[in-house]
């Protein structure tokens, strides 16, 4: 059995019976970092023999653990803290696992982003985007779905990069577009912001530390155009020279509204 373990984001005591009992009597625990996962061992005295397991391991590490687990062996798998795969590495040990039809379960609990939407006061969907990209076309694209999303995106950022982060989410999003900042959650020196873009830019100040969760608001919803929006709009197009056809295709496209409607508009 692979057993997909959640464990503390911080507080050592934000970790399940159920899990304590599993990491006690699984054969192997394969951590991402066998130095922050010893001392969670060593706080609940668990002798388990502990394997590295991280996003440069490469395939060799993979197969033996997929080997193991096919001759009988239980191994646990937990990442730096909170829940494997989370922006953490193991997807494609867990993908291969399946398509070899081991055994596998969850064992949830701690999430930062979970425990971020749960302070921030937005209740319902939310789409998680985890890190941006290092690629500034790729960081832009992945800014700008934030910008346009109807519901509130939550992102992981590192200390070094939070400040430039929340700058040109203001200037993608917009100053005035609310967020919430959620530091160190559940460790010692936790603390949640909340405000604007424009002023979490101007709170927050190089250089910072903690590990950081940003909340930013869903778009405004904007309001449904008025036929003499719609009919201004065509007006113009057509005094640029744009058939009655083209200018109401143009028009629905620039203000969201049916194809069908403009046109009809038109007429």
């Amino acid at each position: 059995m692979l057993y997909i373990v959640a464990t503390p984001i911080g507080n050592l005591e934000d970790i399940t019976l159920r899990a304590l009992r599993v990491l006690g009597e699984v054969d192997y625990i394969a951590a991402e970092d066998t130095r922050r996962t010893v001392k969670l061992l060593n706080h609940y005295e668990i002798k388990t023999k502990l394997v590295s397991f991280h996003e440069h391991s490469g395939d060799e590490k993979r197969a033996w653990i997929l080997a193991e687990l096919e001759a009988g062996r239980d191994i646990a798998l937990v990442s730096d803290a909170g829940t494997p795969l989370i922006s953490d590495p193991g997807a494609v040990l867990v993908k291969e696992a399946a398509q070899m039809g081991l055994e596998m379960t969850t064992l949830p609990a701690a999430c930062a982003a979970v425990a971020a939407v749960s302070l921030s006061g937005h209740g319902g969907a939310w789409a998680f985007r985890g890190f941006f990209s290092k690629k500034s076309g790729e960081r832009k694209a992945q800014m700008a779905r934030v910008a346009e999303s109807e519901i509130p995106s939550v992102i992981y950022e590192s200390p070094h990069a939070l400040v430039k982060t929340l700058g040109a989410l203001a200037e993608e999003c917009g100053d005035g577009r609310d967020v919430v900042v959620a530091k160190e959650l559940t460790k010692l020196h936790e603390r949640v912001y909340m405000g604007t873009l424009g002023e979490a830019s101007s709170f927050f100040t190089s250089p910072v530390k903690g590990e950081y969760v940003i909340i930013v608001d869903s778009a405004p919803q904007r309001a449904e155009p008025t036929d003499e929006e719609i009919r201004a709009l065509i007006e113009q197009l057509r005094t640029q020279g744009m058939t009655k056809k083209d200018a109401a295709k143009a028009a629905s496209e620039k203000l969201g509204v049916r194809p069908n409607r403009a046109y009809r508009i038109t007429l």
